[in-house]
């Protein structure tokens, strides 16, 4: 095997393979002799799309939403201490020897090399002997540019320059800068845009393929971030692209008509999906967040058999005595950032037939049926209410620790079983319909996130007003008829009503940390047990230990 490949599989096959690699690698095997059909030329193309399902979840979700202000991994009582990693994450004291920042240096480097790999393979082809078209090789090899691309930038994102590497010759590559990182995926994805076919119709599903407003919306995102990237502001550049995409220069693209078709049983069929990663139920299915997020008993709310760890919840709202932290930050308080009218608010409920409705488990918990769910720590044999609240309250009474709620300390180390809200944006059925189980893809670029782009460009720019009509657009979907009671307006638009419309859209999306670094926010403002840092180098992760230690090559960011 060439030696970078087996530098960057190794450690994956050490640590637990993200694709389970299952099937017999091909890497010695020429092009010529392996594909000996369509189907052989799909198997290659697909193989990194297989990595890219597993990478836009776990450990690269929790570095941007259990930095940032909307999601945490208390302890509770006994559980997730985890030697203190969970709360070295929120208090952005992490080390270069952390799990989740070396699984997502690891993972994008491991990536990269895949797509790379099958770009390399499908390259040296003669399309037309499998009854295929130059545009159709062009079409399969752009995907991979994108898919590189796509890399390329979150790990741009992650840790700033990274080694750029365009074969799988050569071993221990050092570091490029930022701005050649930049240059790469810029460049990349220019091309790309020039190579893919657009969207042919509006109502044409979604197939996991990535098309030409793909591309388009990732160079997009690439200049609407630039200035933390490379410190320089590229805001006209997005917002040209953006407004293309809205426009349809790219292929037919518009709004769902409802909040929940982006992420329902049949999202391939939302008119907005620009890019989702295939999900279905026994078929490399959309699930790693099941685990994490709900309670051990949640399987009773939904109905199901699947048990869970009980671990990440949203940030409290709520002191213990119940009162707002209106006065104490802006940042955070995921949940009552939604208006009390919003259709998400609504606790979620299987309705039947694919049907359902809310977006958070919260409060009472009940079957349904209407049966009384328990604990089964804290509240071993009593009801189960989830509260928007971090602290003890099993130990609040006569002869406890604390005589009433207004003593409890509200802290990382002071959850319990029932400690927050738990989101539920990927619907869950009843076992009567467990067919439908996981058949929600996973919308990575939507529609909506173009035209949050294009607001916050507008705003950027001095349209406020241009910028208040594109979020209220989308916010209208989520009511009652389209009866916003609270629509953004000139006179409220400031950058905290901003930040706030991005946490209510895309919450748990796997995006907030690089929010909150475009508005110069992460570690400039407070949050829940969160006390800024004002450290500039925590705005990129550390290169783990385990990378330097493999790579002598490789530089240690400032700071670390």
């Amino acid at each position: 095997m060439k030696k970078l490949f087996i530098y960057l599989l190794l450690p994956l096959l050490i640590l637990g393979s993200c694709t389970k690699l299952d099937q017999e690698f091909y890497s010695q095997v020429t092009p010529g002799t392996f594909f000996k059909s369509e189907k052989d030329i799909l198997a290659a193309l697909n193989r990194p799309f297989t990595h890219a399902r597993w990478y836009v979840g776990e450990d690269r979700w929790y570095l941007q939403e259990h930095t940032a202000d909307n999601f945490a991994i208390t302890t509770k009582g006994p559980h997730w201490e985890n030697g203190g990693e969970n709360k070295r994450y929120h208090y952005h004291s992490w080390t270069p020897d952390d799990g989740w920042i070396w699984g997502s240096w690891r993972g994008t480097l491991m990536g990269i090399a895949l797509a790379l790999d099958a770009r390399s393979d499908l390259e040296k082809l003669d399309y037309s002997k499998f009854a295929l078209t130059t545009d159709d090789q062009q079409a399969h090899i752009n995907q991979l540019n994108t898919l590189i691309a796509y890399f390329y930038m979150r790990g741009l994102d992650f840790f700033g320059g990274l080694p750029i590497f365009n074969s799988l010759e050569g071993e221990n590559l050092p570091r490029n800068t930022d701005q050649e990182v930049f240059a790469h995926i810029e460049q990349l994805l220019k091309t790309a845009i020039e190579k893919l076919p657009p969207k042919s119709q509006l109502d044409e599903p979604a197939a996991g393929e990535l098309k030409q407003a793909a591309a388009a919306a990732m160079l997009a995102e690439l200049y609407f971030n630039a200035e933390v990237y490379i410190g320089r502001p590229m805001y006209q550049e997005c917002q040209q692209l953006s407004q293309d995409i809205i426009d349809g220069k790219y292929g037919p693209y518009q709004l769902d008509a409802t909040w929940y078709g982006p992420h329902s049983f049949k999202n391939d069929r939302s008119p907005e999906i620009i890019w989702s990663i295939p999900s279905e139920f026994n078929k490399l299915q959309y699930d790693w967040f099941y685990s994490s997020f709900y309670h051990y008993n949640s399987r009773e709310y939904f109905g199901q058999d699947m048990g869970a760890n009980n671990g990440t919840h949203m940030t409290p709202s709520r002191r213990p005595d119940s009162t707002l932290y209106r006065n104490e930050w802006k940042l955070g308080s995921p949940f009552e950032k939604f208006d009390n009218g919003d259709l998400r608010k609504k606790p979620y409920r299987y309705l039947g037939s694919s049907n359902y409705e809310g977006m958070f488990l919260v409060g009472e918990q009940r079957k349904p049926d209407g049966g009384v769910i328990n604990g089964t720590q804290e509240y071993d044999r009593r009801p189960l209410f989830l509260r928007d609240q971090v602290g003890r309250f099993s130990e609040v009474g006569p002869g406890k620790k604390y005589s009433s709620v207004a003593q409890l300390p509200s802290n990382m180390s002071e959850g319990e079983e029932n400690t927050g809200v738990r989101l539920v944006k990927v619907p869950i059925p009843t076992l009567a319909d467990n067919s439908l189980r996981w058949g929600a893809d996973n919308p990575v670029i939507r529609l909506t996130e173009i035209y949050y782009m294009l607001a916050e460009c507008k705003w950027r720019r001095g349209d406020i007003a241009g910028a208040a009509g594109l979020i209220n657009t989308v916010r209208k979907r989520n009511f009652v008829n389209g009866a916003d009671p609270n629509p953004v307006l000139a006179a409220n638009f400031d950058k905290y009503r901003f930040i706030d419309e991005w946490s209510i859209e895309f919450l748990g999306e796997g995006r907030r940390r690089t929010d909150l670094l475009r508005w110069n926010m992460f570690t400039t403002e407070k949050w829940w047990d969160h006390n800024p840092s004002g450290s500039d180098h925590l705005k990129r992760f550390p290169v783990p230990t385990q990378a330097i230690s493999g790579n002598n090559n490789l530089q240690q960011n400032p700071g670390y």
